[in-house]
């Protein structure tokens, strides 16, 4: 696999804990008119330290962001230990079909609302992941094509994905797979 899907380090600990299965995304600036698109079915999950995470997430979440943020490899590093595979994924063209999500989630409902309002589509992606943990860490160089503000990159080598463990037990991924699709049905 060389697909990688830049998220923030926090969202990354809330997904590989599995404390959340919903990645929310706008998309990024450099990702041109047409915004974000769900691209690829299975990804890398690379980690950023980038905007203002800390103030954008729950308390708790804050609590692992210091953590997460003091044990981050140097910046010339992209460690990459997780990848997502996409279950399913709605476009919510309404904001009360976001705000249902909270719970589900580590970002402050007031973040989920300015990124619902930003730009001219009034709308946010959810995407149901089943995460697997890379049986050891990769280091590699950061490269400068990996930066800017985009969700998906290429890495520079074939990463492994054989002998991956998941997250979340089938059983358990499914009932909060099946909440999180309740959630966002029309009401």
């Amino acid at each position: 696999m060389r697909i990688a899907f830049k998220e923030w380090a926090v969202v990354v600990d809330a997904l590989a804990t599995g404390r959340q299965i919903v990645i929310l995304r706008k998309g990024g600036i450099s990702e041109g008119s047409g915004g974000f698109k769900i691209e690829h079915p299975e990804f890398l999950l690379f980690p950023t330290l980038f905007h203002q995470q800390r103030e954008s997430v729950i308390a708790e979440a804050q609590l692992r962001h210091d953590i997460i943020q003091g044990a981050f490899p140097p910046p010339e590093i992209l460690r990459l230990e997780y990848f997502c595979r996409v279950t399913s994924w709605r476009r919510l063209d309404d904001l009360a079909t976001a705000q249902r999500l909270e719970g589900q989630h580590i970002w402050r409902p007031e973040v989920i609302a300015d990124r619902f309002d930003w730009g001219r589509s009034k709308a946010i992606f959810a995407l149901a992941v089943r995460v697997f943990r890379l049986p050891a860490a990769i280091d590699m160089p950061m490269a400068p094509a990996y930066g800017g503000c985009r969700s998906w990159i290429e890495v520079d080598r074939e990463i492994d994905i054989a002998n991956s463990q998941p997250v979340l037990a089938e059983e358990e991924f499914a009932a909060r797979l099946r909440e999180l699709e309740a959630a966002m049905e029309n009401r």
